[in-house]
């Protein structure tokens, strides 16, 4: 540790020459490190939902799968499918990238958001609005849907509340 030894430094100054923690302990850095470890990994997710009438809805599906797979680069999955007397609703989740990402504008989120547009415009006949993520109920019948398609991709786990309200 280094102490300033001038006398040019009276009593009511701060003397940026002392330090106490000049060196980082190795769980400092072992902190801060899974700290942006973390962040990097929160990702951003919007969820749209599509109201097909009952009658269409295994053509918005085709619809959807034939956008995704125009757009190889986005992450998309059938997050929730749920029902009332004259729609099916079919929640879509599209993964937007890491959250600084997102906010800087990154090539990862410029593609979602040009996915999600595109899913606006060629999708319209079937209702599309941003929705909440779906519920368990809904998760459990998009999770039904995908293994009874034979595809192997996997329903995402509900996101934990980071912020709780009091």
């Amino acid at each position: 540790m280094y102490r300033s030894a001038d006398p040019a430094v009276t009593a009511g100054t701060v003397d940026l020459t002392t330090s106490s923690d000049e060196v980082l302990e190795a769980s400092d850095t072992d902190a801060l490190l899974a700290a942006d470890a973390a962040e990097e990994a929160d990702t951003v997710v919007v969820y749209v939902a599509l109201r097909p009438r009952r009658g269409s809805a295994r053509r918005c599906l085709a619809g959807l799968a034939a956008l995704a797979a125009a757009h190889p680069d986005v992450a998309v999955s059938v997050s929730g499918l749920g029902k009332d007397e004259r729609t099916v609703r079919v929640t879509v989740g599209v993964e937007l990238g890491p959250r600084a990402g997102v906010a800087r504008f990154s090539p990862q989120a410029q593609a979602a958001y040009a996915f999600v547009s595109e899913l606006f415009t060629s999708l319209y006949d079937h209702m599309p609005v941003y929705s909440a993520e779906p519920g368990p109920v809904e998760r459990a019948a998009a999770a039904g849907l995908m293994a009874s398609l034979g595809v192997g991709a996997d329903v995402p786990a509900p996101r934990a509340a980071e912020y709780a309200l009091s």
